[in-house]
């Protein structure tokens, strides 16, 4: 198990007004073929109450190996 913490997604803190998304592409490297990954990001509204935005566990495998 691996905790990630830190300000920003990949270096950026975007501004995101209702109805808008924002993608970016990370890596993460495993010691075995299959593994899994889950979390929360912790947002900031404008009135400045803090929530957390959480993320689903998802599958994380080499490819081929599951299909």
């Amino acid at each position: 198990v691996q905790e990630v913490r830190g300000l920003g997604v990949v270096g950026a803190q975007p501004l995101l007004q209702p109805g808008e998304s924002y993608e970016y592409t990370s890596g993460a490297s495993i010691a075995t073929p299959v593994g899994t990954m889950k979390g929360s990001y912790q947002m900031v509204a404008e009135d400045g109450t803090r929530f957390e935005a959480p993320i689903p566990e998802f599958t994380l495998s080499v490819p081929r190996v599951l299909h």
